[in-house]
Parts: C-alpha cells; structure tokens; sequence
C-alpha cells in the first residue's frame, strides 16, 4: 500500500471560537482529516505539512445534522476531527493571521 500525500489526510483547520482557546490555553490544533485516517497517519502529516513536532493526537467523529429547507429534511455529513497538540515552543502561523 503507497504512502499518501498529507493533504489528503489533513483536510482543513477548524476555525472556531473553541479552537481558538485551545491554541492559546494548550497550544492544541484542531484540523478536519480524512474519515479513514488514523492517529499515527495524522501526526506524521501534520508534521510533514507544517514542519512542527506534535505530542498528541486526539480524534472524534462529529455526527451528521438534520437539516430542512422548506419541506425538504435531510442530512449534513459527518466528519472526522482532529485536536493535534505540539510541542512546547512549537506553533502553526496558520492561525496567527486570523
């Protein structure tokens, strides 16, 4: 099985208030990552793509949300979530901008 490329395994940050905190209380970042991504899979992208030394990898799966417009009901996906925490000194100019 070939390695993949980490941005297919890093989809995007999360950008939130609650994100935010982390960032500043434990310099945790929260990322979306691919559903069949695991732990291991996640650190070594995350590090490869931002060239940072992670500690920690959380994950949880955030479930889909019902939806209506007008009468029409659905669904929105769920997603994957990633809370990666780095190093000591270590910090993603990601988020500095924002």
């Amino acid at each position: 099985m070939g390695e993949r490329d980490p941005r297919q395994i890093v989809l995007r940050p999360v950008i939130s208030e609650k994100a935010f905190g982390l960032v500043q209380a434990h310099n945790q970042y929260t990322f979306k990552v691919a559903p069949e991504a695991h732990k291991i899979e996640i650190k070594d992208a995350v590090e490869r793509i931002f060239d940072v030394r992670v500690t920690d990898v959380r994950t949880s799966s955030v479930k889909s949300k019902p939806k209506r417009r007008g009468h029409t009901a659905g669904r929105r996906p769920g997603w994957k979530k990633a809370v990666v925490e780095l190093a000591a000194g270590e910090t993603i100019e990601l988020y500095e901008g924002v």
